[in-house]
């Protein structure tokens, strides 16, 4: 993947498709490359696509030491889009990558075509809070978590009970999951990426946001309960919410992908 030297960091991204632009920012653990297993190539006939490695993660590197705000991920996308597409551009997030697109939303509203947001919510509070705490403090301690401990745990946090069910569908997913805790990227990027989303807050904020942001919550997320994301929608004027039935917050990887993604298209035709 090539690089893009921004202000404060070196962006390892990569680009496929051909057309108007969409940017795909992941969330905590997850690196660039993993839209482009259910997702890019939906779109790379229509689409350019970006995809990259948030710092914290991957061959992305900063020349500033953690702790970092929201704000300072959102800071590398806003670089790093002035640098590599044509602007405005579509922005598709997930979890803490939707905090960062909604930070671009706020602060570089100019580069924002339109704004999907999945998983999301204005700020961390209640459980979503505490299992975030939980894991950083855990972490801290020295823990870890790896091979099928760590792929259990995370499963029951991205996928609803009828996907871990599933006797057909469970098998590949385990597989997925194991991949990306034996990569250790998960452990890797945990504290300096979760601290952020831990402590973010940009319920006052986004009521000055003028363009389109769509939040897709979906019904059984247990990291991003739906009403979070309803609450997401009603603070921003343009707000409109979407709630999908039967998926969780990681649905979009490896379960669901064939009805999200067209779901997404749908949107975005709106405004590319």
């Amino acid at each position: 993947m090539p690089l893009f030297a921004g202000s404060s960091a070196t962006i390892s991204y990569e680009q496929t498709g051909s057309g108007p632009d969409i940017v795909w920012v992941g969330g905590g653990g997850a690196r660039g490359r993993d839209w482009q297993q259910f997702q890019t190539p939906h779109f790379d006939s229509a689409f350019r696509s970006t995809v990259f490695d948030n710092r914290g993660i991957g061959k992305t590197t900063s020349n500033v030491s953690p702790p970092w705000l929201i704000e300072d991920f959102a800071s590398d996308v806003a670089e790093l889009v002035g640098g590599v597409c044509d602007g405005p551009v579509a922005f598709i997030g997930s979890s803490l990558g939707s905090a960062i697109v909604q930070q671009v939303a706020i602060d570089r509203p100019e580069l924002v075509r339109c704004a999907i947001v999945m998983g999301s919510g204005a700020w961390s509070t209640g459980w979503g809070w505490d299992f975030q705490e939980a894991e950083i403090e855990f972490r801290k301690r020295g823990g870890t978590l790896d091979g099928m401990m760590g792929v259990t745990h995370y499963a029951s946090m991205l996928y609803p009970a009828r996907a871990l069910g599933d006797r057909e569908l469970w098998p590949r997913l385990k597989e997925l999951l194991l991949e990306w805790i034996e990569s250790g990227d998960n452990e890797e990027s945990l504290v300096p990426q979760w601290d952020a989303s831990l402590r973010f807050d940009q319920r006052e904020r986004l009521r000055s946001v003028r363009v389109p942001v769509h939040v897709i919550a979906f019904a059984e997320d247990v990291q991003a309960p739906p009403q979070d994301g309803e609450e997401l929608a009603g603070l921003i004027p343009t707000g409109e919410f979407h709630l999908l039935p039967g998926m969780g917050h990681g649905s979009w990887y490896g379960h669901a992908h064939r009805e999200i993604n067209p779901y997404i298209e749908g949107i975005l035709r709106r405004y590319l």
